[in-house]
This record gives structure tokens, sequence and C-alpha cells, in this order.
């Protein structure tokens, strides 16, 4: 499988604070990479990084084998989502979506069948006419993510996109994320705290601690790491479902 995404010894500091630490990984084309890791751990720089938002103080980012570090952000040709989906208040929903597309002059016709499909996959076709701030969170983040795959872009980078939701919404959206991910063949660097998030988006794997990258070959070392913590967690998730069995039989 040809690797669309190469980074080779990252590092970076802000001031004596070193963030990023001789980060090194590939990124197959259609593969999510679902980085886990704590608050401060350097997953932002990361991503900012490969956005070409900050600038490493060593290291080569090659994507398709082109160096990327002297390429401006705009000339990218990725899309980095946060928690907060910015949204053009005073555009609704089909022209937020549509934006991208219009700056790029493509025809209007073209343009609008293919918002109207792709609001159609997320669901958001009834809300076309509606303004942002008439949505809920859920949808906003939906309006957020419509309008990064509408241009197609070489790479994804998602920094904690639904923390700011819901559990249920939450989760949703990772089915949603999942599904649209496979339809279109999507690329992408999905950094989260959450270990049940990282498994459900990820199709491989990595842990980012104080600025040290750590990557998985399997799924199941991925568990087993103890730094990621999941297996305690399945272990307590087990235990109340056994404490709740109990409860009925009494």
């Amino acid at each position: 499988m040809s690797q669309l995404l190469t980074v080779a010894h990252l590092t970076k500091s802000f001031g004596p604070q070193p963030v990023l630490r001789d980060i090194s990984f590939s990124l197959a084309a259609g593969q999510v990479l679902g980085v886990l890791g704590r608050s401060g751990c350097g997953k932002t720089t990361l991503l900012k990084i490969l956005a070409g938002l900050e600038t490493p103080d060593a290291g080569n980012v090659l994507l398709h084998e082109q160096d990327l570090l002297p390429v401006p952000p705009n000339e990218r040709q990725m899309v980095y989502l946060y928690q907060e989906p910015l949204l053009f208040p005073h555009l609704n929903v089909f022209e937020n979506v549509a934006f991208g597309l219009r700056i790029r002059k493509v025809p209007k016709a073209e343009a609008d069948r293919q918002v109207t499909e792709l609001l159609d996959e997320l669901d958001l076709r009834e809300h076309a006419q509606k303004a942002p701030h008439q949505l809920s969170g859920g949808q906003r983040q939906r309006v957020s993510f419509g309008r990064a795959l509408i241009i197609r872009p070489r790479l994804l980078l998602l920094d904690e996109p639904f923390g700011n939701l819901d559990a249920q919404t939450r989760a949703d959206m990772q089915q949603l994320f999942l599904h649209v991910s496979q339809q279109h063949h999507i690329t992408s660097i999905f950094v989260t705290h959450d270990s049940r998030e990282a498994l459900t988006v990820g199709t491989q794997f990595a842990y980012l601690d104080r600025g040290e990258l750590t990557s998985f070959a399997t799924v199941h070392e991925f568990i087993a790491d103890p730094r990621t913590n999941i297996q305690a967690e399945l272990a307590f998730w087990e235990n109340v479902q056994q404490n709740a069995l109990l409860k009925k039989e009494r």
C-alpha cells in the first residue's frame, strides 16, 4: 500500500520547552490515524505543523513524496477541523458547504449538484436554507465537515472535532465520520483524548505522550499498551455490567 504522508524526525520546542520529540510515522491513502493523548501532549502542535500553521525546528514532512514544509498553508490541500465549527454566520447551510467550490469557480450547476448530494449524505438537506445559529451543535459540526469534504482535501486533520458534543451526538458523529470516510476514501489524522473514540474512528493507531509518538502495528498492541488505559476501561465496564446483572437477580 503506497504511503500518502511520511513524517520523519519532526521536532518542535517553544522556548526551552520541547513539545514534539523526533516524531516519525507514515500514513497510507484512505487510512485514518487515530492519535490518542492527554491534553498538552503535543497533538495540536503536530496538526498545526502539518497544516502549515507552525514551523518545526527539524524534520521532514512529505505528501505524495513532495516536501511539504515550503508549501504555504493555502496550497497544501488540507483541511483542519477544530472542536468549534467555524461557519460563516451570514451564509446558510447550503452556501457554507458550497463556499469552497464557489471560490474555485466551479460552474454553479455542478457546484449545486455536488452540494445537494453531500447534504443528503450528511442528513442536512432539510436544513439547507437555515442559518448556522438555527442549528444544533451536531448539525453545525456536520456542516463544517461537509464544507471540508466538498473540496476533496488530500488530508483531513481533525483536532478533537466532536469534543464539545453530548455523548449520543458524539457517537452519532463518529459513525457518520466512519461512513463518509469510507465512502469518499478520505485520508485523515484524528487526534483525541478519548480511547474509545480513537478505537472507533481509527484504522491505524498511535499514542502521543510528552511529545513522543508510539505507533502500533495492530489494534491489539494499541489496546494492550497500559498507557492507553483501554484494558482498564474494559474491565471497569465489565464490572459494571456484572453488578447490574447481580442486582437484577436479587
